[in-house]
């Protein structure tokens, strides 16, 4: 949720058209993570007013209203800073005032940019409006911009360096954030910093950078710092040139940063990117040097910052021929499927090696249960695979909310294993609840789609499901790949069990086939279509299944709450007499999800219940089901696989038909109202 881009260029002449049209593409990008509003903030060259545009809408809106302003478009910068942001509301309601960037006053001494969200805003709100300052907008931002300008009037013209003042403002916030400050006290100069929100720079240098990496430096006390002079302290002089850029012969190179919340903003200008820490602050120089201090100090982090390569493609970041995100990354499952697999199974040997957890395997195994925790589609995905854990491993698994899990304050010890899943890596609320598990000495494994993110960090150890980017706020890859990855964790944990031998090497031969499995139900698509036209009006729809299948029931539900807006729930059909039953009758659209397992006659009893009551239901069944009429019952026909494998089929017509029903009512599939790709508030 909400969107950081920044593009700043170092001796590299560049004009305003430019230098907008790189920020507008830059917003387009991050698009996808949700948002109601969005604005730029440019200036360069020494320049005493930034200019500031804002705008409600897509960043469609934005660029109609920057292309109709009065700018001077042949204005040439050779240093340039400029900054945008797209807002999810969280504190006022989207318009133009509550758009960022937001300024510390009426000549824009101060803009900035920020991800999260500050809790303690109302007491600095209450503290500035005493100290004379007003507000324009309703926004918890704004009061970091004020309190910029408060700490650095209160300097009373002694000397104070761009980070020294950043500093001396965070330690009074809390919250989660990721910033990006600017100033025209500090032209060309840009102050980043980040804490529980994701945040990246991207670093396209004209010569070869010689070094793969930025030392993270010390930084002192604000309030002293106004006494630090270069010119009088050689070693910090000394550690003042950014190793990383500059030349051979000690001399400023040209140089573009795009600093950006998320690595598909940036791809297409440079594949180096440096990922920022937690209390980390970035400061670049007018000169174009880049910095790294620790906002805490003693806190057994690496000293250095690395700089990585980027292992993503432009083209998987676009639409391609398809008319959204959404129905492109569920026609690249087949693909997302076998990437997950790849150099995993050895299905020769009928063996399962994850590398990431290699060295910890003997622990995991020893555990005395393993907890789960994530939030929406990745929970789901930890139920759907609890069971074939259990069986496997015989070790005992719970499942949890991360919200919830959080109240509660669960108990943890350190002979667990906590097992936190995010497609992103950066969700909250889960990340919190892995913070909370490493306080308590538990061993801590993260399944994530996002390399440096957050939760890879800061884990133990972990897989990489290798979906590839999923741009769709609903997801759907994402989903499979996840089940797939948790599916060949169960199994490499399970190996040392010699009774489960026949049961692993089942799975590991559906693991096979899965990829034409997929490819097979893809095909159905123009049927489901056909289906989605006489459903898309209902309001209210029920999804039905039990054991390996209860949680699509609650993914598949959930799919048709987030995109086609029709209150849908999941129920597991063993609750059916307990409550549910009470909703049926010839007018609720129901769909029973009856896969040939071990519930088969479970969920065909369901099935005759819903009848009797004259409920007219579509059946999600196999293709080689012969005990179902299909004149008689409405039927979605998918091959037939291992049980636990099964899921990942059987979601996929749950996902179509979501799909074609939110065309259907109109609703914009990529970026759903009220909704965030990632979640980084709680």
């Amino acid at each position: 949720m909400c969107g950081i881009f920044a593009y700043l260029s170092y001796f590299v002449e560049k004009d305003r058209r430019y230098v907008t049209d790189t920020l507008l593409k830059g917003l387009s990008r991050l698009e996808y993570r949700g948002y109601d509003s969005a604005g730029i903030a440019i200036d360069g060259d020494g320049e005493t007013e930034t200019v500031i545009i804002k705008e409600v809408g897509k960043v469609s809106a934005l660029r109609a209203k920057v292309d109709g302003s009065e700018l001077s478009w042949d204005k040439k910068y050779s240093v340039q800073t400029s900054i945008s942001h797209t807002r999810w509301a969280t504190h006022g309601q989207p318009s133009p005032i509550n758009a960022h960037p937001h300024r510390s006053d009426d000549v824009n001494e101060f803009t900035i940019v920020h991800n999260g969200i500050i809790t303690n805003y109302k007491e600095l709100r209450t503290l500035l409006t005493n100290k004379g300052y007003s507000f324009e907008s309703e926004t918890d931002t704004e009061i970091v911009a004020k309190l910029l300008k408060y700490v650095f009037d209160s300097q009373r013209g002694q000397h104070i360096s761009f980070p020294d003042l950043a500093k001396a403002v965070i330690k009074e916030l809390e919250g989660a954030f990721a910033f990006l400050f600017k100033s025209v006290h500090f032209p060309g100069e840009v102050v980043a910093a980040r804490r529980g929100s994701p945040l990246l720079i991207g670093i396209k240098a004209v010569d070869n950078q010689t070094a793969d990496f930025v030392n993270v430096e010390e930084i002192v006390n604000a309030v002293a710092a106004s006494s630090i002079n270069e010119d009088k302290n050689p070693a910090y002089a000394k550690r003042a040139q950014s190793r990383s850029f500059a030349r051979p012969d000690g001399s400023s190179q040209p140089l573009e940063y795009f600093l950006a919340s998320d690595p598909s903003a940036i791809i297409e200008h440079t594949q180096r990117v440096l990922y920022l820490e937690d209390d980390d602050m970035a400061h670049i120089t007018n000169k174009g040097d880049l910095h790294i201090y620790r906002l805490r100090r003693d806190d057994g982090l690496s000293s250095i910052r690395s700089i990585k390569t980027l292992e993503m493609e432009l083209a998987a970041i676009m639409k391609g021929n398809f008319p959204h995100f959404m129905l492109k990354e569920i026609y690249e499952q087949p693909e997302s499927v076998v990437n997950t697999i790849r150099g995993r199974v050895d299905f020769n040997k009928h063996t399962v090696v994850l590398g990431g957890l290699r060295n910890y395997l003997a622990s995991i195994r020893r555990c005395r249960r393993i907890v789960f925790t994530a939030c929406g589609t990745s929970f789901n995905s930890c139920l759907a695979t609890r069971a074939i854990f259990e069986e496997l491993t015989e070790i005992p698994v719970s499942v949890e909310l991360s919200s919830e899990f959080l109240d509660r304050k669960s108990p943890i010890f350190r002979d667990d294993v906590c097992v936190f899943v995010s497609q992103s890596g950066e969700t909250a609320d889960t990340i919190l609840a892995l913070r909370y598990c490493l306080e308590r000495g538990a061993l801590c494994v993260g399944i994530t789609n996002t390399v440096g993110s957050s939760i890879s960090r800061e884990t133990h150890c972990g897989v990489h499901i290798n979906a590839g980017p999923e741009i769709g706020v609903a997801s759907t890859k994402a989903y499979t790949s996840q089940y797939l990855a948790l599916v060949m964790m169960a199994l490499q944990l399970g190996e040392d069990r010699i009774s489960m031998t026949e049961r692993r090497r089942e799975i590991i031969n559906g693991l096979r086939e899965l990829p034409n499995l997929v490819k097979e139900v893809l095909a159905l698509d123009s049927s489901i279509k056909d289906l989605s036209q006489t459903l898309y009006q209902q309001k209210s729809m029920l999804v039905l299944s039990r054991g390996f299948q209860s949680a699509t029931c609650l993914e598949g539900a959930l799919k048709i709450k987030e995109l086609s807006y029709i209150h849908c729930e999941g129920i597991m059909a063993g609750e059916l007499k307990h409550g549910p039953l009470a909703l049926i009758d010839e007018h609720i659209p129901i769909v029973i999800i009856m896969t040939m397992d071990a519930y088969y006659p479970k969920v065909q009893s369901a099935l005759q219940q819903v009848r009797a009551r004259k409920g007219d239901p579509i059946v999600i069944c196999n293709t080689d089901d012969t005990n179902i009429d299909d004149a008689v019952v409405k039927t979605i026909r998918i091959p037939h696989t291992v049980d636990c494998l099964q899921g990942i089929l059987s979601i996929i017509p749950l996902q179509l038909l979501s799909y074609h029903m939110a065309t259907l009512n109109g609703v914009d599939v990529d970026f759903p109202r009220n909704l965030a790709k990632s979640v980084t508030v709680e």
